[in-house]
């Protein structure tokens, strides 16, 4: 896929990188704004008005975006109001690649943005630029980097989805090994964000992860004949979200339960990169993504807006849609980086000879 350059006007304005301007500018009330910076730290210290913004990101003509597949909590919609609303073409980049994947491209598809797994944003602050959107005070400190590097836009808790005309709702991951379940994951647990989860989400006691429960339940199914692929699935563990999405296209066929033993959560955060071809357009997708706009469009997908509770109280959250989210047994367990770190060590080790 073509990466676009920034627009050749643009390009003659710069100092502070491509599309910048040093042209002050007078708001509606008369008062004196700064010059455009598109590598400032927040919209109101770079751009003054989202309106500047908006014009600094149309002038750089185009958006780089990475890993976004169109179906994953509806992007496709997102990605297509952003591009209506601003009139800025977005140039979708492996829509498959994983986080780590998203970062080593950078030297070759120069994207402006990312969407990662939290463990691989924290590892790579040192990669993102400093920037914190107007809903900053509404996200819970523990989804976000103080500095701005990277937050939550969105998230989600692991669940069971299966087809209640074969099996009976399982109430836990131990039922699963009961007859007549026949299981997937979505995914390999060594290269699916997905997948490791839901072998974590069945390791879970007492809120604690332990991988090798977890390893045990999936071989122990593996032994039995009815660990398979999602397509010969009753059961496919996954995030709430597919699940969930499964289930509207066909309610009867679908239901989706989470756990009460085991409410294994997870975000995925957004980034900035520091060699962003687009900067105020990457700055302006960030607004948008955490707008109340954007939180409700990825909600529409069946993800948990990372600013839901403060929108709740707001009033802004789209309360028809979120009614239709599976029920949560209460706050979700979200793994340290060190739970996470010795549990991907340890199914490195021990998944392909248990499971296979």
């Amino acid at each position: 896929m073509t990466v676009r350059t920034c627009a050749a006007a643009a390009a003659i304005l710069a100092s502070a990188g491509c599309g910048a301007s040093s042209t002050e500018s007078t708001s509606t009330d008369g008062k004196t704004l700064p010059p455009v910076n598109v590598q400032a730290g927040s919209m109101k210290a770079g751009f003054g008005t989202m309106e500047r913004l908006a014009e600094a990101a149309k002038r750089e003509g185009g958006l780089n975006v990475i890993a976004l597949p169109r179906n994953w909590v509806n992007f496709g919609e997102v990605i297509d109001t952003f591009a209506d609303k601003y009139d800025i073409k977005v140039n979708e980049l492996e829509p498959g690649a994983a986080s780590k994947r998203e970062l080593d491209a950078v030297a070759q598809l120069k994207p402006d943005v990312f969407d990662l797994t939290m463990d691989v944003a924290v590892g790579s602050a040192d990669r993102f630029a400093r920037y914190k959107v107007r809903g900053w005070q509404d996200l819970p400190d523990h989804v976000k980097d103080p500095s701005g590097a990277w937050y939550a836009a969105y998230g989600g808790y692991m669940s069971i989805g299966y087809d209640p005309r074969a099996v009976k709702p399982p109430a836990s991951f131990a039922d699963l090994l009961k007859p007549g379940y026949q299981v997937a994951l979505d995914g390999d647990p060594l290269r699916s964000a997905s997948a490791f989860g839901g072998v974590m989400a069945a390791s879970m006691r007492a809120g604690v992860p332990r991988p090798e429960q977890g390893v045990d339940l999936f071989a122990k199914l593996k032994q039995a004949g009815r660990l398979t692929e999602p397509a010969k699935a009753n059961v496919i563990v996954a995030w709430d979200h597919l699940n969930a999405a499964r289930s509207a296209a066909d309610p009867d066929a679908w239901k989706v339960t989470i756990p009460r033993d085991a409410p294994l959560g997870g975000y995925h955060v957004q980034a900035i990169s520091k060699s962003a071809p687009h900067p105020a357009a990457a700055r302006l997708w960030q607004e948008f993504l955490l707008s109340d706009e954007g939180q409700n469009l990825l909600q529409k997908g069946y993800a948990r807006p990372a600013r839901g509770e403060a929108m709740l109280m707001k009033g802004t959250l789209d309360g028809e849609q979120a009614a239709k989210l599976p029920k949560a047994p209460g706050p979700p367990v979200l793994m340290t980086i060190p739970q996470v770190d010795a549990a991907k060590a340890y199914l490195k080790q021990e998944w392909t000879k248990s499971v296979g």
